[in-house]
Parts: C-alpha cells; sequence; structure tokens
C-alpha cells in the first residue's frame, strides 16, 4: 500500500450559510465517510500566516477570496493513485461545491 494525502479546497460560501442541524449532518457524512476509507483527517484553521521571502515577509493569511483556500487533509493507505481518486469520489466536500486534491505521499526520499 502507499500513502496518499487528500486536500480539501473550497465549499466554505456554501457551508458557512448552513443551519446548525445541517451542519451536524455534514460532519457525520465526514465520520462515516473517513471510516469507510480509513482515514484520519484534520481541518484547519481558517486563520494563520503567510511566511515568504526566508522569513523576510510575514502576513495575516491566507486570504479567503483566494481560490486556493485549503480547509483541511486526509491520509490514507490505497493500492495505487487510480484507488485512492476511487476512494474520494465519496467525499462529503462535493456536496458544498469544494474539490479534492489527491497527491501520493512519498515515503522513501
Amino acid at each position: 500500500m502507499k500513502k496518499y494525502l487528500y486536500v480539501f479546497r473550497g465549499g466554505d460560501e456554501e457551508w458557512t450559510n448552513q443551519s446548525p442541524e445541517q451542519i451536524q449532518a455534514h460532519m457525520q457524512l465526514w465520520g462515516e465517510w473517513m471510516a469507510k476509507v480509513k482515514a484520519e483527517g484534520y481541518p484547519l484553521q481558517p486563520e494563520g500566516k503567510v511566511v515568504g521571502k526566508g522569513g523576510e515577509i510575514i502576513t495575516d493569511g491566507p486570504f479567503t477570496e483566494g481560490k486556493e483556500v485549503v480547509g483541511g487533509y486526509v491520509y490514507l493507505d490505497a493500492r495505487d493513485m487510480d484507488h485512492a481518486v476511487e476512494l474520494s469520489k465519496g467525499c462529503p466536500i462535493f456536496e458544498v461545491g469544494g474539490t479534492t486534491e489527491v497527491r501520493e505521499i512519498i515515503t522513501d526520499f
């Protein structure tokens, strides 16, 4: 088995417009999906810092108006890229208009 990372992007606008009951139901779907694909996942705080030029520039971020905001990630084992992609297809991020980036983790460098 190889290790893969799912990076979740987008869906924030639709997510924040949900009722507390809808959010709870959606989070239950996340838990069920992660148990099904035997993955561990972690959401990210919306605030952070962006460091550039070797630490010379430090700004608040990421900026929510950017297209590349990362909302969270999951790591899991899969046979190969096709298997990892297939497992990602049930991800609840799609219900709120987000995307899932699938990347292999290099473990032998």
